[in-house]
């Protein structure tokens, strides 16, 4: 008798995995680029990307990709490892790559919690979440990323000091973050006013989902992983 796989009871975190259908390049683009750049979960995540990579960055739910793409274009000496389970999108930011190439750049087309669950400790200079599925209605809050376990793991494997960034249109989903970010005592709050999370900062590139606005104006949430340094 086989053991049943160690995930299929797992609670599911995102929707659907397919959409409209492919394109003849952009599933071409999944046969080919995506096996050049994909990112295996394990070990130090530095070993899989060029020497001129100095620190790694983590987007979990990268939609269709523009972020993630600004940001490595704008950080070289970045690695941006991007995990999305949407075919569409992982295969609109390949066709991105293909345009503009980024050897910066590795991606997981699944649940970004195994690649956090498998990353060393204090690895990652920066964390990004950007408008993650809300799951709105109450017996649903179970299945949001944002967990008081999930932050437990995010505390450990960003450096002292680094970001933690979040973003929602969702007036449920808000209130239910801040609660849990404000009360992890690995987690800082920056903001010093109301303009800090309901502005956009400069170097957090608009994605066409915001534009949007599909439920209500967009808030910024910047959180850095507290430094216990004595």
């Amino acid at each position: 008798m086989s053991e049943p796989h160690p995930d299929r009871n797992r609670r599911k975190l995102y929707g659907r995995r397919k959409g409209p259908k492919l394109s003849q390049r952009q599933a071409g683009l999944r046969r080919t680029l995506l096996g050049e750049l994909a990112y295996v979960p394990g070990g130090d995540p530095l070993e899989q990307f060029p020497n001129t990579v100095k620190e790694v960055w983590l987007e979990v739910g990268f939609g269709a990709g523009e972020h993630l793409h600004w940001q490595a274009a704008h950080h070289p000496q970045v690695g941006l490892i991007g995990a999305e389970p949407y075919e569409m999108g992982m295969a609109k930011l390949l066709t991105k790559l293909e345009e503009s190439p980024l050897n910066s750049v590795r991606l997981y087309e699944g649940d970004g919690r195994e690649i956090i669950e498998a990353l060393p400790d204090a690895s990652l200079g920066r964390f990004f979440l950007l408008f993650p599925d809300p799951w709105p209605k109450t017996r649903h809050h179970k299945r949001r990323f944002l967990q008081m376990e999930m932050l437990d793991q995010l505390a450990r494997v960003l450096k002292p000091g680094a970001e933690l960034r979040f973003a929602t249109d969702d007036k449920s989903y808000l209130p239910y973050a801040l609660e849990r970010l404000m009360a992890h005592p690995e987690f800082h709050w920056l903001a010093q006013g109301p303009t800090d999370w309901r502005s956009r900062p400069a170097d957090w590139p608009p994605t066409r989902y915001e534009t949007k606005a599909i439920k209500g104006p967009p808030c910024f949430l910047r959180f850095v992983r507290r430094d216990r340094t004595p």
